[in-house]
């Protein structure tokens, strides 16, 4: 499995502190069958300040380090971009990476709200021939309360990125019922962990995998598969399967088990 949304590179945001850190979640990883992580440090959100530059440097020194370890994990550069109104400007001065060397390229949303200008946003990227993935969108309170809009975005060609612990409820029962509703509303195109830490927030991306095969269908797991495999290789996302109520209505009633915990 490949994951594209990871906080392991020691030392620069709130995920890795130190290289043991690092070194304990890729070994981790490596239990779960993960092969390639997309290392994306928080960027220009309000905290960290994570170059382009200097995050290349840091994935290099950390394969060094897994490669000596024998941990047979890759780390490829990327970053988590929070949305501000200098992305562009900050784009054409070289500070921001896609992922992987890919066209994707991951913005986070304000937790609370949608930028206002996020259509706009979304529309020069395109221009510029580049794939936007919002993370985690299951986490904004307007996206929670009012997931049309976020349709929205989608339809304009951004693509959504949901967190393997809000799938599992790591981050309550709202935010899990909000990442199921989504991903049935087809705003969801892609699985990752969004890793911190082995213990506070590990990968858990295998168990999620589980779980969408479980409610959504074999066929929607391969989808979110693929479309990890697919942004390492630069290729557009796959078809997305249908939604079909599979097993008497596995969704129906895993929805409504949700709504009495």
């Amino acid at each position: 499995m490949i994951d594209i949304h990871t906080h392991i590179l020691p030392g620069l945001d709130d995920g890795a502190s130190n290289e043991r850190d690092a070194i304990d979640m890729a070994r981790a990883a490596s239990a779960e069958g993960i092969t390639t992580i997309v290392a994306t440090p928080h960027h220009a959100n309000g905290k960290y300040m994570n170059f382009a530059a200097d995050v290349r440097e840091h994935a290099d020194g950390l394969n060094v380090r897994l490669a000596q370890a024998g941990i047979p994990i890759s780390i490829v550069p990327g970053q988590e971009i929070r949305v501000h109104d200098d992305l562009l400007d900050a784009w054409g001065r070289g500070e921001l990476l896609t992922l992987a060397g890919s066209r994707y390229v991951m913005l986070e949303m304000p937790s609370s709200r949608i930028p206002h200008y996020m259509s706009s946003l979304i529309h020069e990227l395109h221009v510029m021939k580049l794939r936007p993935i919002i993370a985690h969108p299951e986490r904004n309170a307007e996206v929670v309360e009012h997931p049309e809009r976020l349709e929205e975005l989608i339809e304009l060609g951004a693509y959504g990125q949901v967190t393997t612990h809000s799938l599992l409820g790591g981050f309550g029962k709202k935010i899990e019922q909000a990442s199921w509703r989504l991903m049935k509303q087809g705003s969801i195109h892609i699985v990752s962990s969004d890793a911190h830490h082995v213990e506070r927030r590990g990968f858990r991306l295998r168990e999620a995998h589980s779980a969408v095969n479980r409610v959504m269908g074999e066929e929607w797991s391969e989808y979110f598969k693929g479309n990890a495999e697919a942004v390492l290789a630069d290729k557009p996302f796959g078809e997305q399967p249908p939604v079909q109520e599979k097993s008497g209505g596995v969704f129906r009633k895993f929805m409504a088990g949700l709504l009495k915990k």
